[in-house]
């Protein structure tokens, strides 16, 4: 929530442990002080595994899950997945599901260092962060 930055995300054809693990481990590698981090999450079936909160619950994060219904306990997810959807998905057709990959890889980069936020004055996730940084 801190400047609605994409710290980490995996893709797979269909839901599995693998890819929550995957996006884990790139979000581990990205951010080393995890002490006190609120992870919010959906209600999916991958987010109630044992693995899963124990890993969380081993680099001392809080785990949040949304409550049945109400999305806005996930509001950021939800909010960029909106954005997402109307910016890349709708606006273009996709012949394949590499092609979509390829695509939201370029978005993100762009979500995260060039589209600009007017609760973040006027800068992206990343320049939002690097002049809180040098302060």
């Amino acid at each position: 929530m801190f400047n609605g930055e994409v710290i980490s995300y995996s893709i797979s054809n269909s839901p599995n442990m693998r890819m929550i693990n995957e996006m884990l481990d790139k979000a581990f590698g990205k951010v080393r002080k995890t002490s006190g981090i609120i992870f919010h999450s959906d209600q999916g079936w991958q987010y109630q595994q044992y693995s899963y909160r124990k890993i969380l619950e081993e680099h001392g994060i809080i785990q949040s899950m949304s409550r049945k219904g109400n999305c806005l306990d996930n509001a950021v997810a939800e909010n960029f997945f909106g954005i997402m959807k109307t910016e890349l998905l709708y606006a273009e057709k996709f012949e394949s599901s590499k092609e979509f990959i390829t695509a939201l890889k370029q978005y993100i980069n762009y979500y995260n260092n060039e589209r600009i936020k007017n609760r973040l004055n006027g800068k992206s996730p990343v320049q939002y962060r690097a002049l809180l940084q040098e302060s």
